[in-house]
């Protein structure tokens, strides 16, 4: 009899997509949303990744050239008033409010200070939303994936429970399948959920210092726009 268990264990299929097949549809439909979501989770990761390096090269150009001595009204000539880069958005976003509020004349129209600041605070709110959109996404699959894993596996051991009822048997070659079929649910939870948990944390600390040297570049900005509007 053990024999017979044994060689029936031996000629089970124990590979994922065989897993995968063997299980119920409950926990089919659990691999399925895990799977997704760890494929989408490392869509936006790679995404994010690439688009946190342009956004710090940007930076870095246009930081050089605003701080290379060029007149401001110059490099606004050169950038336009709409410009690709986050940080030359708030920049041209300051420059049209500073020269919107000066009358034909020259005369300077009052509360320009607090109008140029508000204009670049939505240039930087819209850049934030930019830079942080698909992060809580990740969060989301990092706190929940696990436990849509344990539900996975829970439903799992309970149909191999049911089926160890109806056959009578508790061998190795009717328990083994269903549990294996279970765990697989935990194990793809765990897959989905370590990676998005890690990179969450990476990229939400990246998209803050980039977001802080926008905030400072325009706090630097508006410093000077300050000093002509007092002189």
């Amino acid at each position: 009899m053990e024999t017979e268990t044994l060689a029936m264990a031996q000629e089970m299929d124990f590979s994922l997509l065989a897993l995968f097949w063997r299980a119920s549809f409950v926990v089919q439909l659990v691999m399925i949303m895990l799977t997704v979501a760890s494929f989408w989770s490392w869509a936006i990761i790679v995404q994010k990744f690439i688009s946190y390096r342009q956004a710090r090269h940007e930076a870095s150009i246009f930081d050089r050239a605003f701080w290379s001595g060029e007149p401001l009204d110059e490099l606004f000539e050169k950038i336009g008033s709409q410009p690709d880069g986050a940080s030359e958005k708030i920049f041209a976003s300051g420059m049209v409010e500073w020269r919107r509020s000066h009358r034909e004349g020259g005369e300077l129209i009052a509360g320009a200070q607090a109008r140029i600041d508000r204009s670049m605070d939505v240039a930087i709110v819209k850049a934030t939303e930019n830079l942080t959109r698909g992060l809580p996404f990740l969060a989301t699959v990092g706190s929940t994936a696990p436990f849509v894993g344990l539900f996975g596996t829970v439903w799992g051991i309970k149909v191999a429970f049911e089926q160890i009822a109806i056959s009578q048997n508790t061998s190795l070659a009717v328990v083994a399948p269903g549990i294996a079929e279970a765990l697989l649910a935990t194990a793809l939870g765990l897959v989905a959920a370590i990676p998005a948990v890690i990179f969450y944390n990476k990229l939400s600390t990246d998209s803050d210092r980039i977001i802080s040297g926008y905030e400072a570049f325009a706090d630097e900005f508006a410093t000077i726009l300050s000093r002509q509007l007092d002189g």
